[in-house]
């Protein structure tokens, strides 16, 4: 097929040999599979930040840091040079992300690099050597739902544990081989300790896996990962090797609120007695 523009630079390089065909087109970018000397892989090309349909892009990178103080400042004031850094800073944190995660026991691609907007990746592929399909085109018994969506739920803990939450997990972002699950698509992955919305956005890849995975075996809409695992998370009591039950008690004992009076009275009184002191000694 004729050579995308994007692309071309990384066949001039020698980084690609022959663009093989397109994979697929999405919301923020387009992959083709391509040949890398004796291997196939996957070449990602993101779409300009005017053509690409994210939503929420804003919501996503809060509290994503940026070294370069000049940058940052552009970033901030919207600039042509910020635009471009920002769009940069997008594209890396996919590949930043891929590295950090698989770091932690989670089955990512493998990255290759990332060359100006083109991101080189493993190519997953079934046991016959096809591209192995995405999880929402696959049907399962419900053993086997059971247990790949326990290991999901293991992969979100994982990344959590790795301060990342992906953030638009679903059906779609997964693929499946014959190994199982595959977690695929970080650009927008939040920061778990700097962005306002971590809480809800786990929550929602949590749920929609659920929903999903519960289509061939009900009984998963009973589970409750999501709480559990960021009640644990809170508590500093969360690792890679957490064993996940999808149990979670809410604390329902109604606050002793006679007691909190008390103390808040008792904390005036001896700020009261503290500045009448304080005043005493001042006169002498």
């Amino acid at each position: 097929m004729k050579i995308p523009k994007r692309i071309q630079p990384l066949v001039e390089d020698g980084l690609v040999d022959e663009v093989l065909g397109q994979l697929m087109s999405g919301k923020e970018a387009t992959v083709y599979t391509v040949r890398c000397g004796d291997e196939i892989r996957c070449a990602k090309v993101y779409k300009d930040a005017v053509k690409r349909s994210f939503k929420k892009a804003v919501q996503y990178r809060e509290g994503r840091k940026v070294r370069n103080s000049r940058r940052a400042r552009a970033m901030e004031k919207g600039s042509k040079f910020g635009r471009e850094q920002q769009e940069q800073a997008w594209q890396n944190a996919e590949v930043d992300a891929l590295y950090r995660i698989a770091d932690a026991g989670v089955r990512v691609p493998q990255p290759y690099g990332c060359f100006d907007g083109v991101l080189l990746m493993e190519l997953i592929t079934d046991e016959e050597g096809d591209v192995a399909p995405r999880l929402n085109d696959v049907v399962m018994s419900a053993q086997q739902a059971i247990e790949d969506h326990a290991i999901v739920m293991t992969y979100i803990m994982r990344m959590l544990c790795a301060g990342l939450i992906h953030g638009d997990l679903s059906e779609f972002n997964v693929l499946v081989d014959e190994y199982g699950p595959v977690i695929i698509d970080f650009p927008q992955a939040v920061d778990a300790a700097a962005n306002n919305n971590a809480k809800s956005m786990l929550f929602r890849d949590v749920d929609n896996m659920t929903g999903y995975y519960a289509q061939f075996a009900p009984q998963l809409r009973k589970t409750r990962y999501g709480k559990e695992i960021w009640q644990l998370y809170q508590q500093g009591l969360l690792t890679p090797y957490t064993e996940l039950s999808g149990n979670y008690q809410e604390d329902k004992r109604a606050a002793d609120v006679d007691t909190v009076l008390e103390e808040i009275k008792a904390a005036f009184a001896e700020q009261e007695a503290r500045q009448e002191r304080l005043a005493t000694q001042a006169l002498d």
